[in-house]
């Protein structure tokens, strides 16, 4: 549940971050196009998204877009700007953007564009994201199993959201840190094994499949 800002605004960036943390994303800010572009280029960095700004030092945003889906990336990008001409809107999605927000927005805006965004990288009509008997719901951020919530705390719930995204994929102590913590957060290194354990408690411990040594994964559905 990871999430790239790139805003050199200081005052915006840290609104934006206070408030995708709030939603529980973790953020990664970039306050240039630079350093955007070395961010979205390492393959340790799991996004799910990237907020680009336009207006950018080094590297202005249209050059971090264009350079990122020369490489081939499909990486969903919400391109957020105070360009609010209808050619700027079209030359951005053009360049493939996913989306388009002129700034000022109202913050429940940003988070409902984000939301669609990621249903249609996934292919999916609903918020909903559903397995076996497993509903979680990604705007509430609540998890039901067999129709009983679940309660989960917000860091339980990102662990589960980061397993559940790619069924049978074995992540790591450190993968999971990495998607689920920005750059400037500091934490225990036991604090994953601890929230993966509170998770397979409540959920059941043939949910979430334990390697020993290697990390954990949500099996593949046959």
């Amino acid at each position: 549940m990871k999430i790239l800002l790139v805003e050199d605004d200081a005052m915006v960036g840290e609104s934006l971050m206070r408030g995708l943390r709030d939603a529980g994303y973790a953020v990664d800010w970039a306050r240039d196009g630079q350093s955007a572009s070395t961010a979205l280029a390492d393959e340790h960095n799991h996004y799910l998204l990237a907020l680009l700004d336009w207006g950018l030092p080094k590297q202005d945003g249209l050059s971090v877009l264009k350079r990122l889906r020369d490489s081939g990336s499909e990486l969903p990008i919400l391109m957020i700007t105070a360009r609010d001409e209808v050619e700027d809107r079209v030359i951005g999605l053009d360049h493939g953007a996913d989306d388009y927000l002129v700034k000022p927005f109202a913050l429940a805006e940003l988070m409902a564009r984000i939301r669609s965004v990621l249903r249609r990288k996934e292919g999916r009509a609903r918020n909903l994201i559903e397995y076996r008997d497993l509903v979680i719901d990604p705007v509430e951020k609540t998890v039901t199993l067999r129709g009983e919530l679940v309660p989960l705390t917000m860091q339980e719930y990102k662990v589960l959201f980061a397993l559940i995204e790619y069924p049978g994929m074995l992540l790591s102590r450190e993968q999971l840190q990495q998607r689920l913590y920005g750059w400037d957060q500091e934490i225990d290194s036991n604090v994953i094994p601890v929230v993966v354990h509170r998770v397979r408690r409540k959920l059941g411990d043939n949910f979430i499949e334990n390697v020993r040594t290697f990390g954990w994964r949500i099996p593949r559905l046959s």
